[in-house]
């Protein structure tokens, strides 16, 4: 009961961390970082746990990188550049005509 208390509120301060836009990009650089380093959590000499962790935190990388991709796109789609550039109609002054004659 205790383990599962435990990892629930690791679980939930991991969420709340990766939805801040400066930790997510924080935890994708640490997470290059410690692809690249010689140290790891298991070596890569034991053969199939060597490369169990390298393969949590290269998929990690890849899904939290992915998604700050996706969000990206999904805020320039919302923006055309036809509507971008096309004159803002709450500037625009509507007057009837009136004939002089």
């Amino acid at each position: 009961m205790k383990k599962k208390f435990f990892t629930q509120i690791f679980q939930n301060g991991i969420r709340k961390v990766l939805r801040h836009p400066k930790y997510r990009l924080f935890a994708i650089v640490a997470g290059l970082f410690y692809l690249i380093s010689p140290l790891d959590i298991s070596p890569d000499v034991v053969p199939i746990l060597g490369w169990v962790d390298d393969g949590l935190i290269a998929s990690f990388v890849v899904a939290e990188a992915s998604q700050i991709l996706i969000e990206d796109l999904k805020k320039r789609k919302k923006v055309t550049p036809t509507e971008s550039n096309s004159p803002q109609t709450a500037t625009t002054i509507d007057v009837e005509a009136v004939r002089l004659s």
